[in-house]
């Protein structure tokens, strides 16, 4: 497969791991003024972390943006989560660049979420005000969704990593160009 092709296999992947993010997402009831942990992130971060293709890491950014906006029970979140998971993605493609392999479950469990939190907080506190004070949200959910995710991560992404590599031994990989005739 040629360097600028995406690989159909990897966006299929993505996009499964994406649905089960938004799941997670839409059944997860809303804590403290509409806020909820945000577990579609678990699998954005999982994403990221397996698939080595920054390209679909953008896609899979954008994407979990999207379709937490659709989901959220925040009043005014759509923006919020769009913007969030922009930083977010961002961010955590910096943070694996630079964290050692061994790190990258608790560091990118840990610090992604916080910046997403973070992120999600300070949008809507600019755009539409929050609605119990910022340090009440950060403690009562974001904390939380840092320990869930984190622990999360830490279970979900070595089983899928090791699918993906076992299934990247198997067979060739697609592409999303036609053959040449």
């Amino acid at each position: 497969m040629r360097r600028d092709e995406l690989s159909i296999r990897d966006l299929v992947l993505a996009g499964l791991l994406m649905g089960m993010g938004l799941v997670l997402h839409a059944v997860f009831p809303g804590i403290l003024g509409g806020m909820k942990p945000d577990f579609s992130l678990l699998m954005l971060f999982v994403v990221m972390m397996v698939i080595p293709d920054r390209r679909i890491a953008i896609i899979a950014g954008v994407v979990t943006g999207v379709l937490t906006a659709l989901t959220t029970t925040f009043p005014l979140g759509q923006i919020p989560n769009i913007v969030d998971k922009g930083v977010t993605t961002a961010a955590v493609l910096g943070m694996l660049a630079v964290t050692p392999k061994n790190l990258k479950v608790p560091v990118i469990g840990v610090l992604g979420t916080i910046v997403s939190g973070t992120a999600f907080l300070t949008t809507a506190l600019v755009l539409t005000g929050l609605p119990a004070p910022f340090t009440a949200l950060f403690i009562a959910v974001v904390l939380p969704a840092t320990v869930g995710n984190t622990l999360g991560l830490a279970v979900f992404y070595p089983i899928v990593a090791k699918l993906y590599d076992l299934q990247s031994q198997k067979a060739p990989s697609g592409s999303l160009q036609r053959p040449v005739k």
